[in-house]
């Protein structure tokens, strides 16, 4: 399904990572016969997180590049033929917003499996300090923070507020959300994708990514920002669906100032927001937008 509510049928994409094509039937408004037809969707593959003494992570995802052996050393950087490869960025974003490392200084290592590219191995500097609520599991397209409303509460408690440096015109937000959307090559196809972005302090795009499941897109784009050892505090993040608290939690973490979305906030995102000191948007659509938490952000012209 695209963008304009018609599925994709039939001719493949210019590019088809992250999408598989599948038999259809599609039964029309109008009380015609059942048409068969080849329509492409998202994919949903596994992909194994292995951090040595600390767990074993199921990550529930889209991967929409080459999944080709690739790998991260301190002082090297990036290893491998693609700029920063994206199951390498999305686990890196999840070590990040889980609080299993502070920077990319606490990873000894960090690689995509020759002979197995569906798994990650990562060996950190001191696992004794991990202090992450998750000690592996699965961690489906759609999860959240494991616990109730009080465990919510606790981890909100173990963070700090954000800087106070980003400041936007209010008007830069609906281009900012539209660059992000032209970007999103899988849900044009598909319509099966959630999409996030970052923007620097001058908004420009500075990291795009997009995946079945919202928290992984947001962990791609703070990933690909940490491998490329670009700094995400004072950072905004623009987001493709709703807001709710796992994401202002993983934004407070990379240190991100505001997160601006196409759609509503939940109210426990709102309570999140306003302690940490975020900028929370939503309904970014049409040269306007709705702050709910710390507008001083935001200015006109």
């Amino acid at each position: 399904m695209r963008r304009d509510g018609k599925p994709a049928l039939n001719a493949s994409p210019p590019d088809t990572g992250g999408m598989r094509c599948v038999p259809s039937h599609r039964f029309p408004a109008n009380g015609e016969a059942a048409v068969t037809e080849q329509c492409w969707v998202v994919e949903e593959l596994a992909l194994f997180l292995d951090v040595a003494e600390v767990g074993l992570y199921t990550l529930m995802c889209t991967r929409t590049d080459a999944r080709a052996a690739a790998g991260f050393l301190p002082g090297e950087g990036v290893l491998g033929d693609a700029p920063v490869p994206e199951a390498l960025a999305l686990c890196a974003g999840f070590l990040l917003t889980e609080s299993m490392i502070d920077s990319l200084d606490d990873v000894a290592s960090m690689a995509i499996c020759p002979e197995s590219p569906e798994v990650v191995q990562v060996r950190l500097v001191d696992p004794a300090r991990v202090r992450t609520n998750r000690r592996g599991g699965f961690v489906a397209s759609s999860c959240g923070i494991c616990g109730g409303v009080d465990e919510a509460g606790n981890i909100q408690g173990g963070l700090a507020r954000v800087g106070d440096t980003l400041r936007l015109d209010a008007a830069c937000s609906t281009p900012l959300m539209e660059e992000m959307q032209r970007l999103q090559t899988v849900f044009n196809t598909t319509g099966g994708t959630h999409a996030a972005a970052l923007f620097s302090s001058d908004a420009r795009l500075i990291a795009s990514a997009e995946d079945l499941g919202r928290h992984n897109a947001l962990d791609k784009v703070i990933g690909q920002c940490l491998l490329r050892e670009r700094a995400t505090a004072g950072c905004g993040a623009m987001l493709s669906g709703r807001v709710s608290l796992e994401l202002i939690i993983k934004a407070a973490r990379a240190g991100i100032e505001l997160v601006a979305a196409v759609s509503a906030p939940s109210s426990m995102a709102i309570e999140a927001a306003d302690k940490l000191g975020i900028t929370l948007c939503g309904f970014v659509r049409q040269g306007r937008l709705t702050a709910f938490t710390h507008p001083h952000r935001l200015n006109r012209g």
